[in-house]
């Protein structure tokens, strides 16, 4: 099981999560909603497409753009498609007998 923690709250938990040169993705299902809120944020990653953002918003406080995914990735990224990962102080913990991953 893995979990993604900001300002306390459980934002996401899931144990099918997959890790990607570093970064953890979590199932869109794993995410509780009613942390989320759609952001108009996009990047663009050379190797694996646009990135869109959503801010996790806890108690009245936003962590703008705190968590990224790739909507439509490109062939070599297309294992991430419907899944999320995180950054911008995010803490992302995994059950102890798998260690502990690093957020961004």
């Amino acid at each position: 099981m893995a979990r993604a923690i900001w300002n306390g709250r459980v934002i996401a938990e899931s144990d099918g999560i997959l890790e990607v040169d570093g970064t953890v993705f979590f199932p869109e299902s794993g995410l509780k909603r009613e942390y989320f809120r759609p952001s108009t944020t996009t990047s663009t990653d050379p190797a694996n497409g646009q990135k869109r953002y959503m801010t996790v918003v806890i108690d009245g406080q936003d962590n703008q753009d705190a968590a990224w995914y790739y909507p439509d990735p490109k062939p070599m990224a297309r294992k991430v498609k419907g899944y999320v990962a995180f950054w911008r102080g995010v803490e992302v913990e995994k059950d102890r007998e798998k260690g502990v991953a690093n957020s961004q």
